[in-house]
């Protein structure tokens, strides 16, 4: 199946059908012509869905009729009538002209009074075709971003929140309208964006400060200015430290930074550091002194800041230019009167905008910088700093999470007042996730006050925590390339991004077997020889590249209690990796006094002898229960692992700016359980990944030793992240 759009047509008509395609299956090719009809005859032909037999679908919502009903399990909920009830009220929202729509609009509202999505109670194609339309529309997308039918807005806002994908795609159509680039993508899809102006070359940058190690939102700004200087467009990409801030900044989290690109497999073009600038800044800030448009001002922080929010101009606004450099020269030396001044951009006072409200540009410090030394006294601020050394360096894409869109225009103000050139900027949304925090500040707290390992600790969003935890680079880089051009904020769930994490180290994770010791019954099997046989077994059964493991066979095998609790008196059981086997002997007592492994209350009543006979003609495929185990004897014997799982730091979803973060924090969020692995484990070096069936996958943290046991933390797999 494959769909081709005519970019110039009315969107209402083509955007819905894209999004169902997208939705429905990431494998449908996309094109687009640049034209206003597919027909040279009929200019009213604006897409053209065409199947496998080559007939051809060229009515938008005959289209988005077929696709649901050839994709139902992605397209279609409980309530399929209903659906195309709302899919057939949906042509006409697509008039081109508001006063044809007004009426089904204020129906459509009316309609959603109680209701989160159309139809049911999850995402539909009718969810779907409509948003569309009404995104399609100039007039329906412009009225409804004025809030005035709350119900639809509501709608609207809350499907762009829940599913990104679908405000993501639309913004990555108008881009690619303008560049005529393939769009594919479904949920979370690979939207690709169109940078403007590539022609002539494409050089990013990624300008992090040294004060502390990288997180995730960091590695999306890496990833994503590593991706479209690497991958998308053959360009160059800039690693420049912003190293403005001598107070914050250390060589450790230099060094950490370089590191956490490499393991990243990001490699810049250019390594460069804002302090190269600082002679040019310095001439730049006097520049602007010169010309009227920078003063020194001596205004306490409180009520600098209350003057800005109020747009009250500050005392020392005129200044003038002779008393400003004096002033500055008494900044450079670091002098009393110095210190008690910074150096403002004249450019508003009131401005709706605050953050053009005379932004500080440099500030005295009298502190030992890492690189410089104590050379300079004086420093600029990093909305100084930063436009003008993206010019001079040659950054021609300029790309900014969203929280500095209310500071582009002071970015563009800086080049154009010292009559530099501009960056093209574009701005793509952090990532926040749930019970997560990304404050450099705060994370920095729970290291200093222990509440974690370290920077790396598997609990911990940086780049080294996610990777120590069992993060696979190749999962890293498509998870966030996914959520590049979306500018929405959301709280997004880690079960995705462990999801994506699975597709890769499933298919190469070697098989093995844990037993948790505490508990742990020994179970007696009758029909097999009493000396212990091998026999050797693939280690992954659908990539035999992995190598072999061996199984040792004896009379003697270690079941775990979970396990062996829920046998019932002749049951036929399998045992993994050999065959079926008849419970023919179960024996029960209190748990013993000296179980102080367990939490368990210790009067209850445990399994602790099994009788097995096996019966390896059974069908494996009729038994209820598939258990692991290893033999107590022969070679190569079990090894004692320590399997760790953890759980959030925090307890709520979202910290809001008055949260006390001590309020809020996990009472327990590391888990031990002592177990014994096979004896292939002894072959495992740390940072290997694992599965342990029936447990799930693992990454070696330490490998095994003779005196000690290797510890292996749990890797999320998307069900239950944490």
């Amino acid at each position: 199946m494959s769909l081709k759009i005519a970019t110039k047509a009315n969107q209402s008509l083509t955007l819905p059908v894209i999004l169902a395609a997208v939705y429905a299956d990431e494998k449908i090719s996309i094109d687009y012509e640049d034209s206003t009809s597919l027909s040279a005859t009929d200019k009213s032909v604006a897409l053209e869905l065409t199947l496998k037999d080559a007939s051809a679908v060229q009515d938008s919502s005959a289209a988005v009729e077929l696709l649901a009903k050839t994709y139902p399990e992605k397209l279609r909920g409980a309530h399929p009538d209903l659906e195309d009830e709302w899919l057939k009220k949906a042509v006409a929202l697509a008039a081109p002209d508001f006063k044809s729509v007004e009426a089904p609009l204020a129906e459509f509202d009316a309609h959603l009074i109680l209701r989160t999505h159309v139809v049911g109670y999850s995402l539909t194609v009718a969810d779907i075709t409509l948003w569309a339309v009404l995104r399609g529309g100039r007039a329906t997308y412009a009225f409804i971003k004025k809030g005035n039918l709350v119900n639809v807005a509501r709608w609207f806002r809350y499907l762009e929140e829940a599913y990104p994908w679908m405000p993501a795609a639309a913004e990555t159509f108008n881009a690619q309208v303008r560049e005529k680039k393939n769009l594919k993508g479904k949920e979370g899809g690979s939207f690709e964006i169109a940078l403007p102006d590539t022609e002539k070359g494409v050089v990013t940058r990624f300008p992090p400060e040294p004060s502390g190690y990288l997180h995730i939102g960091h590695a999306k700004a890496a990833l994503l200015n590593d991706y479209f200087a690497h991958e998308k467009y053959k360009g160059r990409l800039i690693l420049r430290f912003d190293d403005t801030n001598p107070t914050k900044e250390k060589q450790e989290y230099l060094d950490s930074i370089v590191e956490d690109l490499k393991l990243m497999a990001i490699t810049p073009d250019t390594i460069s550091y804002s302090s190269d600038y600082f002679d040019r800044l310095h001439d730049y800030c006097v520049q602007l002194i010169k010309e009227g448009n920078a003063y020194a001002d001596d205004t306490d922080q409180a009520t600098m800041r209350e003057q800005r929010m109020e747009g009250i101009p500050s005392g020392r606004r005129d200044r003038s230019v002779e008393e400003n450099l004096t002033i500055f020269d008494e900044m450079k030396k670091g002098s009393e009167v110095g210190i008690k001044n910074c150096i403002r951009a004249k450019i508003s006072v009131d401005n709706p905008n605050k953050a053009l409200r005379d932004p500080v540009i440099y500030r005295c410090n009298p502190q030992v910088h890492h690189r410089t030394g104590d050379r300079f006294k004086i420093y600029p601020t990093y909305d100084f700093c930063c436009p003008i050394v993206d010019s001079l360096e040659g950054v021609t894409h300029a790309l900014r999470t969203i929280e500095f869109r209310d500071r582009n225009p002071q970015y563009e103000w800086m080049l154009d007042a010292l009559k530099l050139r501009r960056p093209h900027i574009w701005d793509f949304s952090r990532m926040n996730f749930v019970r997560t925090l990304l404050s450099k500040r705060k994370l920095t707290k729970f290291v200093d006050q222990g509440v974690v390992w370290g920077w790396d600790d598997p609990r911990f969003p940086t780049v080294r925590g996610i990777r120590r935890r069992g993060m696979t680079i190749e999962a890293l880089r498509e998870f966030i390339i996914k959520q590049g051009p979306s500018r929405n904020i959301v709280n997004l769930d880690w079960t995705i991004f462990w999801a994506t994490n699975k597709k890769y180290i499933d298919p190469v994770a070697p098989r093995h077997t844990a037993i948790a010791t505490v508990d742990a019954v020994t179970a007696t099997v009758r029909g097999i020889p009493a000396e212990p046989s091998t026999a050797t077994k693939p280690l992954h059964g659908k990539n035999p590249s992995l190598g072999s493991k061996t199984i040792v066979y004896s009379p003697s095998i270690l079941l775990e209690q979970a396990d062996a609790a829920s046998f019932a008196q002749d049951e036929e059981i399998t045992l993994m990796n050999w065959g079926n086997a008849f419970v023919r002997k179960i024996t029960r007592a209190p748990r013993p006094a000296d179980s102080t492994k367990s939490s368990d209350n210790k009067d209850v009543v445990i399994v602790t002898e099994l009788e097995l006979e096996l019966h390896l003609a059974g069908d494996v495929k009729k038994t209820d229960k598939k258990v692991t185990w290893l033999s107590t004897l022969g070679e190569p014997a079990p090894v004692s692992v320590q399997l760790v799982d953890f759980d959030y730091l925090i307890t709520k979803d979202k910290l809001e700016e008055d949260d006390n973060v001590d309020d809020f924090l996990t009472p327990k969020t590391e888990f031990r359980v002592e177990a014994l692995a096979d004896g292939n484990f002894t072959k495992l070096t740390a940072g290997d990944v694992i599965q342990f069936e029936r447990k799930g996958y693992y990454r070696v943290d330490r490998a095994w030793a003779k005196d000690s046991p290797a510890v292996l933390f749990s890797i999320p797999t998307g069900k239950a992240a944490k």
